[in-house]
């Protein structure tokens, strides 16, 4: 049996990595994956490899820290396909491994503007319409930067602690509405997300890799989408508020 079956699904930054590989697997359990990102012509790949599949991909073209945009798709979206079932938050960005010393309000607000401010919104739309069904999961891909303070730069870091709170808050406060909202927190995952990484600063490098030895290996987008399909289907019912952590043991040291 399939797990997401007719199932109306958002993934955000599905373009690539955990986003595209979430999207797969949802679409190969019979979920209808509408996949957000900025890249259409990597969307129109993705939903090419959904045919034959028991679900399907729709590729939608975005910019997760463009809020009216994202407001006219969630709209789009209930119109054409007449809910959201599960929202799932993967949109991220590096933030240049910078310490809080070498921070530029630039970094600090397009960091915050993607990990942050974009998964919160897309919570605040997305809630009144589980809510008017009594049902809805909501899978936050946040970090162990979320957990632990010196995997990435300040910026990042406190974007991911931030989307854990936000996590925790969501899934107390709307439990008794029949909404669960758990976050994934990676450890180092073969993504394209370090491409972002243009300039980073060499102080919080170094500081940020006195920890990486401890690494046991490094993990792949489908092993995290794995764990994204059990908490957004029935499997994990009595999960909420939760954060994973899915990192072979790194933090275990």
């Amino acid at each position: 049996m399939m797990k997401l079956e007719n199932k109306i699904v958002l993934v955000t930054g599905a373009s690539s990595g955990m986003g595209k590989a979430i999207s797969l697997l949802f679409a190969k359990e019979g979920a209808t994956v509408i996949a957000v990102a900025r890249r259409l012509e990597r969307l129109i790949e993705l939903e090419a490899l959904s045919a034959g599949l028991s679900g399907k991909i729709v590729a939608r073209k975005g910019d997760v820290s463009d809020e009216p945009v994202m407001n006219t798709l969630v709209d789009s979206i209930v119109t054409e396909f007449g809910t959201i079932d599960i929202l799932v938050n993967n949109a991220g960005i590096m933030d240049e491994m910078m310490p809080a010393a070498e921070v530029t309000n630039e970094i600090w607000d397009r960091v915050m503007s993607v990990n942050l401010k974009a998964p919160f919104n897309l919570i605040r739309k997305s809630l009144p319409i589980m809510i008017s069904k009594g049902s809805g999961v909501i899978v936050n891909i946040a970090s162990l930067s979320g957990l632990y303070g010196s995997r990435a730069g300040a910026a990042y870091t406190a974007s991911k602690f931030a989307v854990v709170g936000l996590t925790k808050n969501v899934g107390f406060m709307y439990a008794p509405k029949g909404i669960r909202c758990n976050a994934i927190c990676p450890g180092a995952v073969d993504t394209e997300i370090s491409v972002g990484i243009k300039n980073p600063s060499m102080f919080g490098f170094s500081r940020v890799r006195t920890g990486m030895d401890a690494n046991p290996r490094q993990g792949s987008a489908e092993e995290i989408a794995k764990v994204a399909l059990f908490l957004a289907c029935d499997d994990s019912s009595f999960v909420n508020g939760a954060t994973l952590t899915v990192d072979s043991g790194w933090s275990a040291y």
